[in-house]
């Protein structure tokens, strides 16, 4: 299993890095699925102006500021949950989206599959019973593109190359 200190180094080693990785949810039924993610997403602090905390802390940000592998999320158009992981350290609000798994192509329908709502903000990743993220040493072809959705944020922001996709799965 993925450990603090996996989380605890900037987003932009974070992100594809999670790329590959396993997501193990154990759900309510005590059944437990495997999904591979295959997306992800940077938002890199208070300068990065697509990044929630670029407002600077605030009651929906101060999550980001917290201990990194802190579970974030948070819900957009009143129906689909976001699952975020916090990175880097105390204080520095950084958070890798989960943008897609295998099966699941899009961050409303993974969190839909996962049955993943507002219970699980603000757990830690680490330790926690109802989900869990394993390395099993795949390896994946990544190539980056512009986030989505962050039109609003200038077309600097909008266009950084800070999504990671694996090439063989997406």
């Amino acid at each position: 299993m993925l450990d603090q200190n996996f989380f605890d180094r900037d987003v932009l080693k974070v992100a594809p890095e999670l790329v590959g990785k396993i997501i193990i949810r154990k759900f309510d039924d005590g059944s437990i699925r495997r999904f591979r993610i295959t997306q992800t997403e940077a938002y890199r602090g208070e300068n990065d102006k697509a990044c929630h905390a670029s407002k600077g802390r605030t009651p929906r940000t101060e999550i980001m500021y917290h201990q990194p592998g802190t579970i974030y999320v948070y819900l957009i158009y009143g129906m689909y949950w976001m699952l975020n992981f916090v990175t880097e350290r105390v204080n520095i609000p950084q958070a890798v989206l989960i943008r897609a798994i295998e099966g699941y192509d899009g961050p409303g329908k993974l969190t839909k599959a996962l049955q993943i709502d507002q219970t699980f903000n603000n757990q830690t990743i680490v330790d926690n019973q109802r989900i869990k993220l394993f390395d099993d040493l795949y390896q994946p072809e990544i190539i980056t593109a512009p986030r989505i959705g962050v039109d609003y944020a200038g077309k600097i922001w909008a266009k950084k190359p800070w999504r990671f996709i694996d090439k063989n799965l997406s």
